[in-house]
C-alpha cells in the first residue's frame, strides 16, 4: 500500500515551494528570471497636429501623428473626403447657392431687368397668398401631381408584366412574355426618343377642331355626341394629363421589365406548384419584388409632372389653363415681376421637396433580398 505524501511535503521535494521560485539545491542560489522589456508608450498628439494631418498626404504625415489611435479613424475618411470635395464644390455652387439665392430674391421687389431692388420681406408670399390665379395653377400641378403618376405606373406595371410574364408556358420556361414582346418595349418607348416640343405639337393638332383626328374618330365609332369644338380650351387639364401619361409610360415599362427580369425563375416554379395564378404571382411576388423601382418612378414621375412647362405652354391656347411653371414664367417675362416670380419657384421647390420626402417617407419598407 502506497502511503499519501502531503502536498506540502511533495512540493518541497519537487524543488517547487509555495510562492513558485525555484528552491536552492546544493547551496547555490538562482537569480529570478529577468523582467520583460515594456512598451514604450508614446505620448497623444494633439488635436491641432491630426487635424492638420487630414490636410496632408499620407506620404507627408508625420511619423509621430502616424502612431496615434486615432489617425487611423482619420485616415480611413481622409481618402472618401478628398474625393468627394471637387464635386461637392461644384454642387454647392451651382445647385446649392442657387436656390439660397432665388430666397434671397424672393424677399425684394426686382423686377428683372435691372440691378436695384429693395428688401420687401414676406410680401410676395403674402400676395401669393391672396392671388387666385396662384392657386388656379398650384391646383393644377397638384391634380397632375396625383393622377399622372398613379395612371402612368399602373400602365407601367401592366404592359411590363405582360411582355414579361404575360404569355403562354413555353416549352423549359417557367415564365415567359408575350410573343414580339421586345419589339412592343421599343414601341412603347418611342415617345421617349422625340423632342418635349414635337409631342405637344403633335397632340396639339389631334385635339384641333378643325384638322384635328380626335372629333372624326368619335364620330366613325359612334360617339359624335362627345365632340368638343374646344378640347384644348376645355379640357385642357385632362388633355395635358393624356399626353403626360402617354409620353412616359414607355421608359416605365422598360425600367419596370429590367426589374421584373432580375426576378429568380425559381420563385415563380415555386409559386406555380403552390397553385398560384397570374394574379396571386403579380401582388405576391413581382409587385413586392419590383417595390424599390416603383418607388423610384413614383418620385420621378411626380416631378415630371410637376414640371410639365413645356407641354402646356405649347399645346395649351393662352386663355386655356396654368400650372404653376407657366404661371412662373409669365410673372418673369411678360410682367417683368421676377422677384414675385422667384416667390412662385420656392413654393415649387417646396413643394416638390415634400412630396418626395413623403414618398421616401411612406414608400420605405424591408428590403427583401433575392
Amino acid at each position: 500500500m502506497h502511503s499519501e505524501v502531503p502536498p506540502d511535503s511533495s512540493r518541497e521535494a519537487a524543488g517547487d515551494p509555495a510562492d513558485g521560485r525555484p528552491a536552492a539545491r546544493s547551496g547555490v542560489a538562482v537569480a529570478p528570471p529577468p523582467e520583460r522589456p515594456r512598451p514604450e508608450v508614446r505620448p497623444g498628439v494633439p488635436t491641432r497636429r491630426l487635424v492638420l494631418a487630414f490636410f496632408l498626404p499620407p506620404s507627408l504625415t508625420p511619423e509621430a501623428v502616424k502612431y496615434d489611435r486615432r489617425y487611423r479613424a482619420l485616415d480611413k475618411y481622409r481618402f472618401v473626403a478628398w474625393f468627394t470635395l471637387l464635386p461637392l464644390a461644384f454642387y454647392l455652387l451651382l445647385v446649392a447657392w442657387p436656390f439660397v439665392q432665388a430666397f434671397y430674391y424672393s424677399m425684394t421687389d426686382w423686377s428683372g431687368y435691372g440691378t436695384e431692388f429693395n428688401f420687401i420681406g414676406f410680401d410676395n408670399y403674402t400676395r401669393l397668398w391672396s392671388d387666385s390665379q396662384f392657386w388656379d395653377a398650384t391646383r393644377n400641378s397638384l391634380v397632375l401631381l396625383v393622377f399622372a403618376p398613379v395612371i402612368t405606373l399602373a400602365l407601367g406595371l401592366f404592359f411590363a408584366y405582360m411582355l414579361n410574364a404575360g404569355g403562354r408556358h413555353r416549352r423549359n420556361e417557367t415564365v415567359s412574355g408575350v410573343f414580339g414582346s421586345k419589339f412592343y418595349k421599343v414601341v412603347y418607348f418611342f415617345p421617349q426618343v422625340l423632342s418635349v416640343a414635337i409631342i405637344a405639337v403633335i397632340w396639339a393638332r389631334a385635339f384641333s377642331p378643325r384638322s384635328g383626328v380626335v372629333n372624326p374618330l368619335l364620330e366613325n365609332v359612334g360617339l359624335g355626341a362627345l365632340t368638343q369644338n374646344d378640347w384644348l380650351g376645355k379640357y385642357g387639364l385632362w388633355v395635358t394629363l393624356l399626353v403626360l401619361c402617354w409620353s412616359f409610360v414607355g421608359f416605365y415599362v422598360v425600367l419596370f421589365s429590367a426589374s421584373m427580369g432580375s426576378i429568380p425563375k425559381e420563385i415563380y416554379e415555386a409559386s406555380l406548384l403552390d397553385g398560384a395564378n397570374r394574379s396571386t404571382t403579380f401582388f405576391r411576388i413581382t409587385f413586392p419584388l419590383t417595390w424599390d423601382a416603383i418607388r423610384t418612378g413614383w418620385i420621378y414621375m411626380g416631378i415630371q409632372a410637376l414640371d410639365a412647362f413645356a407641354i402646356v405652354s405649347i399645346m395649351i391656347p393662352r386663355q386655356g389653363i396654368d400650372v404653376l411653371p407657366t404661371f412662373l414664367y409669365l410673372k418673369a417675362f411678360r410682367d417683368g415681376q421676377a422677384a414675385y416670380a422667384t416667390a412662385v419657384g420656392v413654393v415649387l421647390f417646396l413643394i416638390t421637396l415634400t412630396f418626395a420626402l413623403l414618398m421616401m417617407r411612406v414608400g420605405r419598407r424591408d428590403r427583401i433580398e433575392f
